[in-house]
């Protein structure tokens, strides 16, 4: 697959089995692929009004509609080609792919009576094929406001639920089959083994995959592009830019050269944490760029958290643009892009998803900036890279460390970002992580840290009334950080946490647990 965004081919090579995924929108198009990916096959996401000739010239063991916000019986509803379904290949609908697929194939759909959306209890019809191995009901997650209300004499009914009675459906004679409820979120809990039935016993894929060929094919496709000329990355200290920059030190050695801009919301102590990695590990030419007071200028009684970003975004390239000057011969710019990070950016401009929030090391540098741009690591998931990183040789302290926003702590600082709240926050963040290390609940979950809230609360604290801020904890578990659930902590951990900030934290007299889940919420506030 050529990217549009690094122009690399990483998967030319990397294994004869794959699957496509076409996207009508939907926000687990990226979910889908990771779960495929998750049998060892490789997964490649592409337009959905790519036509069947092209989709045969990629040889694919079996395709995937994704789900999508349209309604498939309106005039501007993404289609696909319906050539595809006479390719003999297996095709999978899902949710809005389900629909299109029984109305290609002379089914009926309207909207719900009852828009199902969440948790629901799904009964197995047919253990066939799909559903070889699950039980006669399994919890299901569902998300629609239209289903199918008939299907053709030339489709079986699979599954049922109390309000959706073609929860799933195969065809008679073609290999085509359709699933109203998403397999492909934790919350459908035996979806893994649906995709499996797919994937491996429909499609007949044996799985094999590797992502260390992943790394070997990157690794010589950057080496190959970027021959004798210098390429800068951005570093923050995170997982994502930290194995950015391995991979990259592993195809080019002294070719590279980082910036870390310290933009004044760092988590604590991540300038010193990021220096002492990546000079004593790495020994590589890297520079730090002190601009906390100019970031800080940029934010100024700005609380719009997209208007928070585009500043941030846009500070950064100017920051990043003046260092980068200072470097000579260098030709490429190297950004740690995730997949999660494309699809909530509302990526293909021209297609059908829809912007969640704008990440700013997603397209937010401008052609002015004069580099060609390389995002390694863009067809990744979050626990992808991980593995990745261990696979380069990082230490396990690097590749195990949470995630933390692009932005910094302006997007978990609601309201106005000042050099005070900034300076709360950090310190409350840094106690809820401190504790959960020291129960020993760190690696068991993925994401764990303080936001600083917009109010103010009535307290009393040495007999005195007090009217300070709140901070809210938010921790939570997911595999792909798609989907989330939030952690379920230890109440004496919460009650340290929250008696830590308290007493420790000048400002602060009110500590609350973030109870939600992804969907419907995010895992960031902002």
């Amino acid at each position: 697959m050529i990217d549009a965004g690094n122009g690399i081919d990483v998967t030319k090579s990397v294994s004869d089995e794959r699957i496509l995924v076409l996207d009508f929108g939907s926000q687990y198009a990226q979910l889908i692929a990771r779960r495929v990916r998750d049998q060892s096959v490789y997964c490649e996401i592409v337009r959905h009004d790519i036509s069947a000739e092209a989709i045969a010239a990629r040889n694919p063991k079996g395709i995937i509609l994704s789900g999508g916000p349209s309604s498939v019986y309106t005039d501007q509803a993404p289609k696909c080609d319906p050539e595809l379904f006479n390719l003999g290949v297996p095709v999978l609908g899902i949710c809005y792919g389900m629909q299109l697929v029984c109305t290609n194939l002379g089914g009926k759909v309207d909207q719900a009576q009852a828009r199902e959306y969440g948790r629901a209890r799904c009964q197995i019809v047919s253990h066939d094929d799909l559903f070889a191995g699950l039980p006669a009901e399994t919890e299901v997650w569902m998300s629609h406001g239209d289903q199918v209300t008939g299907v053709s004499d030339d489709f079986v009914s699979l599954a049922k639920t109390e309000t959706c009675p073609y929860a799933g459906v195969r065809h008679r004679t073609l290999p085509v089959f359709g699933l109203q409820f998403h397999p492909e979120v934790t919350h459908t809990l035996l979806g893994g083994t649906v995709l499996h039935n797919f994937v491996m016993s429909i499609c007949g894929c044996e799985g094999a995959w590797r992502l260390g060929d992943f790394a070997r094919e990157t690794i010589a496709a950057v080496r190959e592009r970027v021959g004798d000329d210098r390429v800068i990355c951005g570093l923050s200290g995170g997982v994502d830019s930290s194995v950015t920059a391995a991979l990259l030190y592993k195809a080019i050695g002294p070719q590279l050269s980082c910036i870390l801009v310290d933009n004044g919301l760092l988590r604590k102590n991540e300038k010193e944490s990021v220096v002492a990695e990546f000079t004593n590990h790495f020994h590589t030419d890297l520079h730090v760029v002190d601009a906390e007071d100019f970031f800080l200028e940029r934010l100024a009684g700005i609380t719009d958290p997209q208007e928070k970003r585009t500043r941030i975004g846009h500070a950064f390239i100017d920051c990043f643009q003046a260092e980068a000057k200072k470097i000579k011969g260098a030709r490429f710019l190297a950004q740690g892009t995730l997949y999660p990070d494309v699809i909530e950016s509302g990526a293909a401009p021209d297609g059908p998803a829809a912007t969640i929030k704008t990440h700013h090391n997603v397209g937010g540098l401008p052609e002015k900036l004069g580099f060609e741009l390389i995002e390694p690591l863009r067809d990744l998931f979050k626990d992808e890279v991980r593995r990745l990183g261990l696979e380069l040789g990082l230490p396990e302290d690097v590749v195990w460390r949470h995630p933390f926003p692009g932005p910094g702590l302006a997007v978990r600082c609601l309201g106005v970002v000042t050099k005070e709240r900034s300076c709360i926050l950090r310190e409350a963040d840094a106690i809820v992580v401190e504790e959960i290390k020291r129960a020993g609940l760190y690696r068991q979950t993925s994401q764990a840290f303080a936001v600083l809230l917009p109010v103010q609360s009535v307290g009393v604290m040495g007999d005195a009334r007090t009217y300070e801020d709140a901070v809210a904890v938010r921790c939570v578990n997911t595999d792909d950080f798609m989907t989330a659930d939030w952690s379920h902590l230890p109440y004496e951990v919460l009650a340290k946490i929250s008696t830590r900030i308290i007493n420790e934290v000048r400002g602060v007299n009110r500590v609350c647990y973030d109870i939600s889940s992804k969907p419907p919420a995010t895992i960031e506030w902002e």
